[in-house]
């Protein structure tokens, strides 16, 4: 859906009816900004950026919108990585950033509500002063905003322990595509009087209408969590050390990351976390109060190295130490941002995972003979991000379409293993030409079929996840 050139000045006057003219903007800065996410393979091209500040100016813009036939892209933090809020069609972008409020928290229910705008840190520091814990974390913490987790189901490091963003809605205020205000499930924890609709809103990606407010679940913190690192020299015994730290500890992250990947951290003035190299690296975290489980650890550490599992280890003696390991595998994007990487961002049953990677390991190595390709990711909930970086004598659009050869052949054997072309990042434009290996058509036939009900005239975020 594309704006007509002799309308917009006049479509933006009537937007400014409702809402501020401060808050729609049309300068070229602000469409450059709020126009596109962490992904660069597409030119942002949007007519406008609109900022409601509240629910009513939100419903009041959708309402406009399908008056006008509009189409509207929902944006929090833009730290997306599947082009899931780039707006290139001249759409509007709906940026959620002014509703940034704190509005409710309950201690005895162990949850907060607040609007879509907080960042995802800010909860996690509120949660913290009230001695709770948000579990949802990712790298991007300091700039996604809550309803933007909420919108692509965001995962992150501490998935095997505490779940997604979904494990811990428990209520959701939305404006549908059609305007109407719907407040779901207003944060209890049963309620079996029919259709759960807030879950068809988280991992929507903005394609069913804007999310306003959530209900989220708190959890007492981790106590003294303890962070290790070691060194693998395959990626079958990655999976060898999973099994046996899993079965003897709490786990609340099981982190991978290659060599590769850490030589670009490393690059930017960290350090090795000992001195030997290997292949890969897996990076572990569990609770222990006051030591309670360092000798269990220890104890796993020198068996695992009797089997040849692992060369080498080190375990956090301080916090400190603790984030310094965790930012070798964390920095791992940043690092290589500049390099315009192509992501994959793929999910298996973890049982499956050891076959897939011997047979994906040996198509990216045949495929990219002349490209660096990083491995790394949430091992231990099974998903995977293969990213390859672009070398600098490479038009950009030449190296996309490589890239996405090799993805066919690389979701075909996702598909095989029963896997999914997107674990935590969504499906946006990028991922949306390979949805056929996770969805079937008659699959997808139902997921339009329930766009169609709640955005009929197909305003909301269109061209995102199908066609």
């Amino acid at each position: 859906m594309t704006f007509h050139a002799p309308n917009a000045v006049a479509l933006l006057d009537g937007m400014q009816t409702f809402i501020e003219p401060a808050y729609v903007r049309s300068d070229p800065d602000s469409c450059l900004n709020y126009g596109r996410d962490w992904t660069r393979l597409h030119r942002p091209n949007p007519l406008a950026v609109v900022l409601p500040g509240t629910v009513e100016e939100a419903q009041a813009l959708i309402r406009y919108a399908n008056t006008h036939r509009l189409a509207l892209v929902p944006s929090g933090g833009r730290t997306g990585l599947s082009a899931g809020a780039v707006a290139c069609q001249g759409e509007i972008v709906v940026s959620m950033e002014r509703m940034n409020q704190i509005l409710d928290f309950d201690p005895t229910d162990r949850s907060v509500t607040c609007e879509a705008g907080v960042i995802t840190e800010v909860l996690q520091n509120f949660a913290r002063e009230h001695g709770l814990y948000y579990p949802v974390d990712f790298a991007s913490r300091g700039s996604s905003q809550i309803g933007g987790n909420i919108a692509t189901n965001a995962g992150g490091i501490k998935v095997i322990r505490y779940g997604l963003t979904r494990d811990w809605v428990t209520g959701l205020k939305v404006v549908t595509g059609r305007g109407d205000l719907l407040n779901l499930n207003r944060g209890l924890i049963k309620n079996a009087s029919g259709y759960d609709l807030r879950h068809l809103f988280i991992g929507s990606e903005g394609t069913l209408g804007i999310i306003v407010e959530a209900t989220l679940k708190l959890t007492r913190p981790l106590r003294e969590p303890s962070v290790l690192v070691l060194g693998v020299p395959s990626l079958d015994s990655i999976m060898s050390l999973y099994h046996i730290f899993r079965n003897k500890l709490e786990l609340s992250a099981f982190e991978f990351f290659s060599e590769k990947a850490l030589r670009h951290v490393l690059n930017k003035g960290l350090h090795r976390p000992f001195e030997a190299q290997t292949d890969y690296y897996t990076l572990i975290e569990f609770e222990n109060t006051d030591g309670l489980h360092t000798d269990m650890a220890l104890n796993l550490f020198e068996h695992c190295a009797e089997q040849g599992w692992l060369t080498d280890g080190v375990i956090s003696q301080s916090e400190a130490q603790a984030q310094e390991l965790w930012r070798l595998r964390e920095d791992i994007s940043e690092s290589i941002a500049g390099y315009q990487p192509y992501k994959n961002d793929i999910a298996l049953r973890i049982s499956r995972v050891p076959a897939f990677l011997s047979e994906a390991d040996a198509l990216l190595s045949r495929e990219y003979p002349d490209f660096e390709v990083l491995w790394y990711g949430h091992i231990g909930d099974g998903n995977l991000h293969i990213n390859i970086l672009k070398p600098d004598d490479l038009d950009s659009a030449a190296f996309a379409k490589k890239c996405g050869s090799v993805s066919e052949q690389l979701f075909a054997a996702l598909q095989r293993h029963g896997g999914s072309i997107s674990a935590e990042h969504g499906v946006g434009l990028l991922k949306k030409p390979y949805l056929h290996y996770t969805r079937d058509e008659t699959e997808i036939s139902y997921l339009r079929a329930i766009k169609k009900a709640f955005d009929p005239n197909g305003i909301m975020n269109p061209g995102k996840i199908f066609a």
